[in-house]
């Protein structure tokens, strides 16, 4: 997985989004200096539906930023306000040093068309063009030349494995397909920042899987900035660099995979990880540790791989392992058979399987 630099590309504070008859109302400067969680109770009190609550958090360049959390929870509505798909009603949320909250009319209409992608589970493939033409299609709206757009469309369908689907129209693709259409259309305007909502949630388990291996190979190649929503905790941790969790519309938690999974700030989150075995979750990375005197011996071993890729050497007997990259870490067996020992306490075996 490509390495997320120190640069923030989005920077959100105090967001909020309220459906109802008058949430304006609440936001004058006097009334959002109460508790957020007070406000969010009187605004539910007078039948106003808060959907997302004083949400803070930052976006770094070149990172896969998951947004997570049950049907209901706000994550949606979330990524249509960083979209700019709904107006908040607080807050700020600066993109490439403007306030996307304060831009409005033809500016907006730029961002969203030349630094924004967005793909949704519902692909919204226009069904009476090719896929050619409807990967070509918003740089049609950008006034591109045909023999430039075309060029363009071709280059990210090639990229999408889908060069030879030039002519198809979405009828003639299956499932999977089309959501590669989708996103090779998205990718098209070189956007500087990605949004995914679900993207893959329509599909079925395998494509499911498929379109995931996808996605961080296209991620390894091109390392865009990805604001990904999902509710699923396993596809979460598999794609992640940070989750944000969310309920109610509140960002209960956000850290790493391995810092949700291993240190949960309250036993809903403790619940909501429950199910997830360690041993595929944990990448070696989260464990590695500065190497100690001579290196270990034999290869080494991916950074961003699961845990479970050393349990055959470990029970061959190997005890340290070798991090692959320049920063001279390795694993230890001892923090290996800590998260073992948690995934057996949870009825999961050594390989990840239900016991």
């Amino acid at each position: 997985m490509a390495q997320a630099s120190s640069r923030i590309m989005l920077s959100c504070k105090h967001l909020w989004k309220v459906f109802g008859p008058r949430p304006a109302y609440y936001f004058d400067t006097a009334g959002y200096r109460i508790d957020p969680e007070a406000l969010a109770a009187r605004l539910r009190g007078e039948g106003h539906i808060p959907a997302v609550v004083d949400a803070s958090f930052d976006v770094k360049q070149g990172e896969i930023f998951v947004i997570m959390g049950l049907s209901g929870s706000g994550k949606s509505t979330l990524v249509r306000c960083l979209s700019r798909l709904l107006d908040i009603e607080y807050g700020t949320m600066e993109f490439d040093g403007q306030d996307l909250a304060r831009i409005s009319g033809r500016d907006l209409i730029e961002i969203r068309r030349r630094k924004m992608g967005m793909v949704f589970q519902s692909f919204g493939l226009m069904p009476h063009l090719t896929a050619l033409e409807n990967v070509a299609f918003p740089l049609k709206l950008q006034g591109v030349a045909r023999s430039e757009r075309e060029a363009r469309a071709r280059e990210m369908l090639e990229l999408v494995e889908l060069g030879s689907r030039l002519d198809a129209l979405p009828s003639q693709l299956s499932g999977g397909q089309q959501q590669r259409v989708g996103i090779a259309r998205s990718l098209a305007p070189d956007p500087d920042l990605w949004f995914l909502d679900e993207p893959f949630s329509a599909l079925d388990p395998l494509i499911h899987r498929q379109m995931q291996d996808e996605f961080l190979r296209l991620q390894n190649q091109l390392k865009k900035t990805i604001v990904f929503i999902t509710h699923d905790i396993m596809e979460a941790c598999r794609l992640a660099d940070r989750i944000a969790l969310m309920r109610g519309g509140r960002i209960i938690q956000l850290g790493t995979p391995a810092e949700i999974l291993l240190s949960p700030v309250d036993d809903y989150v403790a619940d909501f990880t429950a199910e997830v075995a360690l041993s595929r979750a944990i990448r070696v990375r989260d464990l590695a540790r500065p190497a100690q005197g001579e290196p270990p011996e034999g290869p080494p071993v991916p950074a961003a791989a699961p845990i479970e890729v050393v349990l055959p050497a470990l029970a061959a007997g190997q005890r340290r392992f070798r991090v692959e990259g320049d920063g001279g870490l390795e694993l230890e067996a001892g923090a290996v058979l800590e998260v073992l020992q948690r995934d057996a306490r949870h009825g999961f075996r050594a390989d990840g399987a239900s016991a």
